[in-house]
């Protein structure tokens, strides 16, 4: 009897490879979850120095130490290699093993490509959008353009560009979600080079407005060609300020080549 209760005994304690597979299990419960944070912190570390280049707050030509980065966002240095690797491939900083890495210049290759694009979607959504806007549309729409005209962009431009954001949405929700997000995407690459036109030439904010009104009214009339013009010129007008003012000898061909296509009046 006592035999047999010795052998159970051993048949239930487990043996060495079931002990390690066990002690083993624990750390694969804890590391998605663990690698999952790690992926959340870098992405809000990206987002951090993303915004931190869009409003210029690191300027074209800016050194980026990961070191110095990481101490001025409190973060380890590993989340902030990996913030570094996703801004490089939205072209937004040059980082080179063995070298710093650097803000990227502006670039009026990459200016006219983005506006290029954006003036096609942007005059494909918001000739959808004019066929369907309804009486609330347009009182969201009026208010975003109201507090666009209160805010000073100067001294409160994380809310004049939420206004700024919020106006274009409405104008463009027309479409599905994948041309929400490539439109969203394009407007976020180009909200530098909105903050250049801003500062280069301030004489032109009461004409931007006076585009952004044009655009609402035409919505409100339900004229999809004519509010497929305004925002075509109003993205051309924008691109090809900034490209005077930082490369005047560069031909635009994107922009001016989307702006014939989808200016033109007839869709």
């Amino acid at each position: 009897m006592s035999r047999s209760r010795s052998e159970s005994r051993r048949e239930q304690r487990p043996t060495g490879d079931e002990t390690e597979a066990q002690a083993g299990a624990a750390p694969s419960d804890v590391g998605p979850a663990a690698a999952a944070g790690g992926r959340r912190l870098a992405l809000d570390v990206h987002g951090r120095l993303r915004a931190m280049i869009l409003s210029g707050e690191l300027p074209p030509g800016s050194v980026l130490l990961q070191a110095e980065m990481a101490r001025k966002l409190g973060v380890s240095r590993t989340p902030m290699r990996e913030a570094f690797r996703l801004l490089q491939e939205e072209g937004l900083i040059d980082a080179r093993p063995d070298q710093r890495a650097r803000v990227r210049s502006l670039d009026p290759e990459d200016l006219d490509a983005v506006y290029g694009a954006r003036i096609m979607l942007e005059a494909l959504a918001v000739s959808m959008t004019a066929k369907s806007f309804s009486a609330e549309d347009i009182e969201r729409m009026s208010d975003a353009l109201k507090r666009m005209r209160g805010l000073k962009v100067d001294d409160q431009p994380e809310e004049w560009h939420a206004a700024h954001h919020e106006f274009h949405s409405i104008a463009t929700q027309a479409v599905g979600p994948r041309l929400q997000r490539m439109i969203a995407s394009l407007g976020e690459h180009s909200e530098r080079y909105i903050r250049l036109a801003q500062l280069g030439t301030p004489a032109s904010w009461g004409k931007a407005y006076a585009e952004h009104e044009a655009l609402l009214d035409a919505l409100r009339s339900s004229d999809p060609d004519e509010a497929a013009r305004v925002v075509a010129r109003h993205l051309a007008r924008i691109a090809l300020s900034v490209l005077a003012e930082i490369a005047p000898e560069h031909e635009p061909a994107a922009t001016r080549t989307a702006l014939a296509i989808a200016g033109n009046g007839r869709h």
